[in-house]
């Protein structure tokens, strides 16, 4: 999508801002690992993105795509949207056929949802601003599967909390939602872009449109199609990937274990860093105890991993556990926001990009970063409630 331009000076405070920030951010990084490792790190980590998490979501998008197709073109989500619109309309504020891109995340990971959202027939059943809102929806639900899977997996004494967790995931979603849904909707009427009519939806939900040709044709050109949608949007999310997922493990990461000594020391290999955010996370407990129920400063790491890449974050439960660090109410907080955010970070920016509207990322950001806050603290007053 070409984005809207306009003309400002050449050089003015911004340009000194931008150099100060940047400057600040790359040199404090520098200062730690050193320039050579850091630019090794950078690259390193982006390459690894690239061949592993870049393709393996093309792949994801593609399989998605072709089911998404399939589903319109006979008529599943027309069904589910009648079925589960009384219920997905008064929490979420979304049509019900939404509930299949939440079901495809959940049993995949985030970007599952844009091959949903790309399809015509899919985006018949959503007013205008209905539809970048669908990039939070599923977004918190991206690899809930999995994450719960993962709990369950740690113990017995786990799978309570990592149900409780499931349903904090669930309102942190709706706050979310419904947070970004009040921007777009004022964001759209300020550009003076009309919303479907409500006849038109009536319309649409009645009627569908299907392919020419005999069944296995049908079926044959809804999965191409909707495969080739799905490369399509692999290849749209690559730069916000490699970019803010990049910068987002150089902050979020430390340095290595060398195998010999044991110290922790800089490679520059992939996935280095500083770890300045769980640092800060730390200087944060007074509040995060009442809020989530940690009693150990270092849980924090979980959920502020969680912004960029939930699988990494599940890596540090296990030792945890093994240290006696966390708690099974922290368990219950891991599930839920890292359910939710399951990397955001790295991944919003590109989503939003595939869906054609970028400049929304930001309000995106920072609707879902509340909605996860709120997924960890529910989490946090169910288990008391419960246990």
């Amino acid at each position: 999508m070409n984005q809207s331009r306009k003309r400002v000076r050449s050089v003015s405070l911004e340009t000194f801002i931008f150099l100060g920030v940047t400057l600040g951010i790359f040199g404090y990084i520098a200062s730690q690992m050193g320039v050579g490792i850091m630019f090794s790190v950078i690259m390193k980590t982006a390459h690894d993105l690239l061949l592993q998490t870049v393709f393996l979501i093309m792949a994801l998008a593609v399989l998605a795509g072709a089911l998404s197709a399939l589903l319109s073109e006979f008529g599943v989500i027309a069904l589910i949207n009648k079925l589960l619109s009384k219920v997905i309309r008064p929490l979420y504020g979304l049509p019900g056929a939404s509930i299949i891109g939440a079901i495809a995340t959940y049993l995949s990971d985030n970007p599952a949802i844009i091959a949903f959202a790309k399809d015509k027939e899919f985006q018949r059943f959503f007013k205008k601003h209905e539809i970048p809102v669908l990039c939070n929806l599923g977004t918190a639900f991206g690899m809930g599967l999995i994450v719960t899977t993962f709990m369950v997996a740690l113990g017995p004494d786990y799978i309570v909390p990592a149900l409780l967790g499931n349903v904090g995931a669930i309102v942190g979603s709706i706050v979310s939602v419904r947070l970004m849904l009040s921007y777009t909707k004022k964001y759209y009427a300020n550009q003076g872009i009309e919303d479907f009519q409500q006849d038109e939806v009536i319309v649409v939900e009645d009627y569908r449109e299907i392919r020419e040709g005999n069944l296995f044709q049908r079926i044959l050109d809804a999965m191409l199609e909707g495969g080739k949608n799905g490369v399509e949007m692999g290849m749209s999310i690559i730069p916000g990937v490699l970019i803010i997922c990049t910068l987002v493990m150089l902050l979020t990461f430390g340095p290595s274990t060398d195998p010999l000594t044991g110290e922790s020391v800089y490679l520059g290999v992939a996935y280095e860093g500083v770890a300045l955010l769980p640092a800060i996370g730390e200087k944060l407990m007074f509040l995060l105890n009442p809020l989530f129920g940690f009693t150990n400063a270092q849980a924090i790491a979980v959920p502020v991993t969680s912004l960029g890449a939930v699988g990494a974050a599940m890596s540090l439960i296990p030792q945890f556990i093994t240290e006696n660090i966390v708690t099974p109410n922290d368990i219950a907080v891991f599930t839920a926001m890292g359910m939710c955010w399951s990397g955001y970070l790295s991944t919003h920016v590109g989503m939003m990009d595939a869906l054609g509207v970028r400049q929304l990322s930001s309000k995106a950001i920072m609707a879902h970063t509340i909605g996860g806050i709120v997924a960890g603290m529910v989490a946090h007053f169910l288990y008391i409630f419960f246990i």
